[in-house]
């Protein structure tokens, strides 16, 4: 009997341990704990399993202009920042839209729009005149192919580039190496305007994947305005703030020069293996910037309807207009330089009867002129002291070296 009340009261301090707890002072029994907060507690019914929410995709449509890139003097180009970190560049009738880097393009895009994802490498340079760009902004190991050879290049870091294998010629724009182009993963085609000519090729570049940026720069009514393509390539590598310091440079070199005309009229030319004489149109560039110089070109009325920047005209009319120039510039850069006096009347005789060679005032340009895009405002610098005559004996200049 003893045994078994024994049992009964070991059986009711069970049940008594195992109820609900009362609360204290008059409270109501302390919850449970939430199933959501035990590892090992089933989901509740008809409730999916939580995950990562993703981003909704952007439409075009739905993007906008949140601030435009000042540009003082280029008008070929324009770039937008827009909405969601994408940015809009326009030339002429292209455009593209620079992606940036673990991004996705919007949807719904309009047809024709290029899609440029950064980072932009393994780029074919074909523009000869965006190197020195590419150059100044340390930025060479973005370009993985050339249209233009080694011996082509007159941009020392370009040149050593090439020679050292970093950059490698990839065919000239007209007839690129494709198979090369594909291999090594090309994320942009850098064309001159020269590819207007060759559009299959444009064409071709672009069914493999190939987004064709055609560089117009050589179209900027102000040489600054080529300088200035500097922003647009910055803009591509990431490089914004850099490239405005290296164009501020070259602006305030121009923004330093009196405006004032010096009087002193200007001949810039070379001599053709034919014999004839090449001028630059007026209105070309190179006629602005001795303008901007303070100089008078003497061939100011010529002009044709020809698509290139230059005319020839046979050594009479030449020596008619130009043998009473103050000065005169050689241009080297297609010619080939000359040193002295001597050699250049080895190009013509006649050119002993002109004013500024029996004064002593003839310059000549370094073979570099045309790749070196950047410096411009150090270029009409240099024509302006020329022209003003305020040179130091012996003193040597950035682009122009005198003849003697």
């Amino acid at each position: 009997m003893a045994s078994l009340h024994a049992l009964l009261l070991s059986t009711l301090l069970f049940l008594s341990a195992c109820a609900p707890q009362a609360a204290v002072s008059g409270q109501g029994p302390v919850p449970s704990k939430s199933p959501a907060t035990v590892s090992s507690a089933a989901p509740a019914p008809n409730k999916a399993p939580a995950s990562e929410p993703t981003a909704a995709p952007v439409s075009f449509d739905a993007l906008e202009v949140t601030h435009s890139m000042e540009l003082r003097y280029a008008a070929q180009f324009s770039a937008d920042n827009l909405t969601g970190g994408y940015t809009m560049i326009t030339i002429a009738d292209d455009r593209f839209l620079v992606v940036p880097e673990g991004m996705e393009p919007p949807i719904d895009m309009d047809e024709g729009i290029a899609v440029l994802r950064q980072p932009i490498q393994n780029i074919y340079l074909a523009a000869t005149s965006a190197m020195c760009l590419f150059d100044s902004l340390n930025a060479l190991d973005a370009i993985a192919m050339s249209g233009t050879q080694a011996s082509g290049w007159y941009i020392e870091n370009a040149r050593a580039a090439m020679e050292g294998g970093k950059i490698v010629y990839a065919g000239k724009y007209s007839a690129p190496d494709y198979e090369m182009i594909v291999s090594k993963n090309c994320s942009l085609a850098v064309e001159s305007t020269m590819i207007d000519h060759a559009p299959d090729v444009k064409e071709k570049l672009e069914e493999l994947g190939v987004p064709v940026l055609v560089e117009r720069s050589s179209y900027e009514e102000h040489p600054l305005g080529r300088t200035e393509w500097i922003k647009l390539y910055a803009l591509l590598l990431g490089k914004d703030e850099f490239a405005e310091s290296l164009f501020n440079e070259q602006a305030a070199l121009l923004d330093n020069i009196s405006m004032e005309i010096t009087g002193k009229s200007v001949a810039f030319f070379y001599i053709s293996s034919s014999g004839s004489a090449v001028v630059r149109k007026n209105g070309d560039y190179v006629t602005k910037m001795i303008e901007l110089a303070g100089g008078e070109y003497v061939f100011s009325g010529l002009s044709d309807d020809a698509a290139t920047g230059s005319v020839n005209l046979n050594m009479e009319q030449f020596y008619a207009e130009a043998r009473d120039a103050d000065i005169i510039i050689y241009n080297s850069s297609i010619d080939g330089e000359v040193r002295t006096i001597v050699e250049l009347l080895g190009k013509s005789e006649l050119l002993a009867d002109f004013k500024a060679v029996k004064n002593g005032d003839v310059w000549c340009t370094g073979k570099n002129l045309f790749q070196e895009t950047t410096e411009f405002g150090a270029l009409i610098s240099d024509m302006n002291r020329i022209f003003k005559g305020d040179l130091g004996v012996d003193e040597e200049l950035r682009f122009l070296y005198r003849l003697v």
